[in-house]
C-alpha cells in the first residue's frame, strides 16, 4: 500500500461495534494503547474486517485541537 500520509500506525482490531451506518473499529497499537475510528459499516464490510485483522491506522488531519481542564 502506498499512500501520502505520513501518521501511519499499525494494529490488530479487538472490536467492532456495528451501527446502521456508522462502525467504531477498536484498534490495539500496542503498549496498552487503544485507538477507536469512526467508519462507515460498509466500509467495514467492504474491508472484511473482523477482531484479530491486521490493519494501518491512516491519521490525516488539517486541525488538531488541545484542550486543558479549567
Amino acid at each position: 500500500m502506498l499512500i501520502s500520509a505520513r501518521n501511519q500506525i499499525s494494529g490488530a482490531v479487538v472490536d467492532i461495534v456495528r451501527g446502521a451506518t456508522t462502525s467504531h473499529v477498536r484498534i490495539d497499537l500496542g503498549g496498552g494503547v487503544v485507538m477507536t475510528s469512526s467508519v462507515s459499516t460498509q466500509s467495514v464490510d467492504d474491508l472484511k474486517l473482523e477482531p484479530g485483522s491486521k490493519v494501518t491506522a491512516i491519521i490525516k488531519a488539517s486541525d488538531v485541537l488541545i484542550g486543558v481542564d479549567c
